[in-house]
């Protein structure tokens, strides 16, 4: 497939080579030019705009960063959206709004383009790796189009229905559920810490009841403090936990956890938090207990 990919971020950065290690024929644009160069040197081809990356291809990627950046890349200045070849599909890996999505997908059904969302689940890491968990909506005949690329990006592919917004909904309600482990962890952690017990220890000990690679990636990462470089920013945990209350809302689903979590998140903002690893999260609990200062949290 000839494939244009928009996006190069951590993520979207391991999902692209992997594109081009499954043979497909790629196309790229970022934002910030100079992350184009691994691949370009892996063989894409690098693209002034987005409206010149989708000339003649059959799908479009995108792994943006939130509503915003996708609207920028397909409706704005040499968007990609009209110039995108009838035909086409557009895959959207981001994590989106779920009304964002259903708009997305009336746009792209006007303009005669298949639309599929695909989220993904999994650290960078997992998408360097071709490992990710891609969880997919759309109409079954642009589903099947598109599955070379979510082979060659993920090691499952879990296919949710056939209207696009519910990957989404799917993508946000996991995504909720880590962060509701990283409060759970933080004030666990906290605990241990105070009566003298190691988090690792305490993180061995429920791995033996919990375990999965949620348990035991953010465990590790929380005892270890590695919240410096993001594999996924603090601020758009933020993003998502508006998200998953909007569709909450949507639904008439009260999540009340959901409420305490996101004021959680708006903590860290305050704290000058934005930029570190979402699962910094679990540093308000440990403020709290009085084992962190608010000028340390910022660091």
């Amino acid at each position: 497939m000839k494939i244009a990919f928009l996006g190069l971020g951590r993520m979207g950065s391991g999902m692209a080579q992997n594109l081009l290690r499954a043979g497909h024929e790629l196309v790229v644009y970022n934002r910030t030019p100079e992350r184009m160069q691994p691949l370009v040197a892996q063989g894409a081809k690098p693209a002034a705009s987005p409206a010149e990356a989708v000339q003649g291809v059959d799908a479009l990627v995108t792994m943006l960063a939130d509503d915003a950046a996708v609207e920028t890349v397909l409706f704005g200045a040499n968007g990609a959206f009209a110039a995108l070849p009838a035909g086409a599909i557009h895959v959207s890996s981001s994590t989106l709004s779920e009304a964002f999505v259903v708009r997305l997908a009336e746009e792209h059904a006007r303009a005669g383009h298949g639309f599929v969302s695909a989220p993904v689940f999994g650290r960078p890491e997992a998408a360097a790796a071709g490992k990710l968990r891609v969880v997919v909506a759309g109409t079954p005949q642009f589903v099947e189009c598109a599955r070379p690329i979510f082979e060659a990006i993920g090691e499952a592919v879990h296919v949710v229905g056939t209207q696009p917004q519910l990957a989404n909904v799917v993508k946000l309600a996991g995504n909720f559920m880590i962060m509701a482990l990283l409060e759970a962890l933080g004030e666990s952690y906290a605990l241990m810490r105070k009566a003298g017990i190691e988090p690792l220890q305490f993180l061995e000990i429920i791995n033996g009841l919990f375990r999965s690679p949620v348990y035991e990636n953010y465990g590790r990462i929380v005892a270890e403090e590695r919240f410096s470089p993001a594999g996924f920013a603090a601020k758009l945990g933020l993003k998502d936990m508006r998200f998953v209350l909007a569709s909450a809302e949507r639904a008439a689903a009260p999540m009340p956890l959901a409420s305490l979590v996101r004021d959680r998140f708006l903590a860290l903002m305050a704290q000058g938090g934005e930029a570190l690893d979402w699962a910094a999260l679990t540093r308000i609990a440990a403020m709290e207990a009085g084992l962190l200062s608010p000028s340390k949290d910022a660091s």
